[in-house]
């Protein structure tokens, strides 16, 4: 179960994240999007996703990673993102709670160019009874 106190709390990522060009052009041909100057709005759940799941999986938070299943995305796009740029990532666990037996924990990801918000994610997460 994950540790209630977590809530609220914010992690920074370790390391900044260069967007390359070829990933911006893999993301681009597999959802059909023929522009490649900037990357798609959801191309940046890949960042998070990496982000949070290292946070999520860490003792002290106590989340069973290998029962999550996502539940629900979305998106507040400040700038787009752009091949080339470095971005930084800070997850909060902004809520938790309890229905059914599954663990419910919704995370907001931000991601900050030049410590300038560019995107803020938010992913509801399902931890299956």
């Amino acid at each position: 179960m994950l540790n209630p106190d977590s809530v609220g709390s914010t992690f920074a990522g370790t390391d900044s994240i260069t967007v390359s060009q070829s990933e911006v052009d893999s993301f681009c041909a597999a959802i059909g999007e023929s522009d490649t100057t900037i990357a798609p709005p959801t191309f940046t759940i890949r960042i998070t996703l990496t982000q949070f799941e290292e946070i999520l999986t860490r003792p002290e938070i106590g989340l069973d990673w290998s029962r999550l299943v996502h539940g629900d995305q979305k998106f507040e796009i400040f700038a787009p993102v752009k091949p080339g740029d470095e971005l930084k990532c800070n997850a909060t666990i902004e809520s938790y709670r309890v229905a059914a037996g599954n663990e419910i924990v919704t995370v907001r990801s931000d991601l900050h160019r030049d410590n300038k918000l560019v995107v803020s994610a938010w992913s509801t997460l399902v931890v299956r009874a």
